[in-house]
């Protein structure tokens, strides 16, 4: 269930802000909507699996909290991480 180092690190060289950056709001959610992803390809096999469900809501709480926070405070970098991870339709 966890990403292998290339492709977080490739996440996070696509949308960090600056050469050492990888906590940044962008990275984050980033990197929460790939762990999102893959869980909800997970729970297309494994319907019954409600641990792991619990999970799944925990982290799309976070990422819903670290996008409101980043609407707050920038809201042209909010518009661009939206589509980008192509979330808001």
């Amino acid at each position: 269930m966890s990403m292998d180092k290339e492709k977080k690190q490739g996440i996070i060289n696509e949308f960090r802000t600056h050469d050492s950056d990888t906590g940044s709001s962008d990275v984050q959610i980033a990197l929460l909507s790939e762990r999102i992803n893959s869980l909800t390809g997970h729970f297309k096999t494994h319907k019954k699996d409600h641990h792991s469900r619990r999970g799944l809501l925990m982290l799309v709480n976070k990422r819903r909290k670290l996008l409101s926070y980043l609407k707050k405070t920038d809201n042209e970098k909010y518009q661009e991480i939206i589509k980008k991870l192509g979330l808001r339709k």
